[in-house]
Formats: C-alpha cells, sequence, structure tokens
C-alpha cells in the first residue's frame, strides 16, 4: 500500500483530501508545517510527497529539497501559487507534477496514480488472507473467484485495508463512509454494511476471521 505524505496547512483541505487518498486504498500522514513535514521524512518512509508551497513558518521547497536528498521520492506540488517561476521553480528542485489549487479531485487522483507508476512505486494489489483488491480496477477477488461488491461496500473495505492491523471504532468507520458515500449514514447501516461485506469475504460469517470485532473497540482487519 503506498504511503503519502500531505503537507498542507488548510485544515479543510487536508482533511478532505486525507479522506479522498484513503478511500481510494493510500495510506496517508498528515503534517501541517515545514518542521513537522521535515521531522516526518526524516523518520518514516514514504512513496509521495504532495506538498503546499507557502507553509506558516516555512515552504514546501525546503521540504522537497531534503526529501529528494534523503531518497528519490515522488512530489506533487499542490498550491495556489500559479505563477509561472513558482511551477519551475518546484520542477526543477526535482517534483513530478506541479497542480494549481483549486483541483479537480479526479484529476489529482488519476495524476497520482501516473507519478507512482512512472516512478514503479504503485502498487495495485492488497491482499488479505483468501481476498485480493485490485486497487487499479477496483476489483475484489476471493479465492481467484471475483466477488460483487457494491460501491460503498467496496469503499468500507477499502477503509479497513487503509488501516489493517489497527482497531477502528463505530464513530472513526461511520466518519469514513460518511465522506465516501457522500450521504447520511447512521449507526444501522453501518452495522448492515458490515454484515453484507462479512458474507462476501468471510468463510464464515457468523465467525469472522478477516474482519474481526474487538469488544467495546470496534472493528479490526487482520491481526494488529
Amino acid at each position: 500500500m503506498n504511503k503519502i505524505l500531505l503537507v498542507e496547512d488548510d485544515m479543510n483541505i487536508s482533511k478532505n483530501l486525507s479522506h479522498l487518498l484513503s478511500s481510494e486504498g493510500y495510506s496517508v500522514v498528515l503534517a501541517n508545517t515545514q518542521k513537522a513535514a521535515l521531522e516526518k521524512i526524516e523518520n518514516e518512509h514514504f512513496d509521495l510527497l504532495i506538498l503546499d508551497i507557502s507553509l506558516p513558518d516555512g515552504n514546501g521547497y525546503v521540504v522537497c529539497t531534503a526529501a529528494k536528498r534523503k531518497n528519490d521520492v515522488s512530489i506533487i506540488f499542490l498550491t495556489a501559487s500559479d505563477d509561472e517561476l513558482s511551477a519551475v521553480t518546484g520542477l526543477d528542485l526535482g517534483a513530478d507534477d506541479y497542480i494549481v489549487k483549486p483541483f479537480r479531485p479526479m484529476e489529482l487522483l488519476s495524476r497520482i496514480k501516473s507519478v507512482l507508476r512512472r516512478s514503479g512505486k504503485a502498487e495495485s494489489i492488497f491482499d488479505i488472507e483468501d481476498i485480493k483488491i485490485d486497487l487499479v480496477r477496483g476489483i475484489v477477488y476471493k479465492s481467484g473467484r471475483e466477488l460483487f461488491l457494491s460501491a460503498l461496500e467496496y469503499r468500507l473495505l477499502l477503509v479497513f485495508a487503509n488501516n489493517h492491523g489497527i482497531v477502528l471504532s463505530r464513530d472513526k468507520l461511520l466518519s469514513e463512509i460518511w465522506d465516501i458515500a457522500g450521504e447520511f449514514v447512521n449507526d444501522n447501516t453501518l452495522t448492515v454494511y458490515i454484515k453484507r461485506l462479512r458474507e462476501k469475504i468471510e468463510d464464515d460469517p457468523q465467525n469472522p476471521y478477516i474482519i474481526k470485532t474487538i469488544r467495546g473497540l470496534g472493528y479490526r482487519l487482520g491481526e494488529s
């Protein structure tokens, strides 16, 4: 699963874009300052950085330079700076793409996939037990047989896959599904969709092994 560092100081953009990327199967780490971004780069490995230029304590150019110095990570600038000099500077520093706000979410996703493919870092398959998720084609297989999931069932499975081994509370899942579905989703709806998903991916839905119930806490995909 590709890991992305999103460096953005606008909390609304950061939250919405994080949800979008997570729903597409990416692991997303957030930073809202130059200092925080540099610390993340120093201590973690990322496949892609999405950088704003203007940050409260500095700029994305510094982050880009530091990231490129450490390893050949892919970088996309996502910024309100639409002048030619800013774009040229970013690309000269080694960025793979430069996108101006406001941006179109689906176009951004397409560019992310393109950058990762060009760098040879694109991950297209996620495996858990006998379940295989083809992230490029949006298809799920069980023991080699294609499963037919609704759009919300597929997105819910991606939320679990993106948080493999992590306990997710019902509130957390509800917030994720709300953003994904774009419609009202209540606690009963969540229960229904988890039940439906288990019926399709589990060998024994009454004793689930893939999506486990963690009593009093929530649910977890696979082992911790």
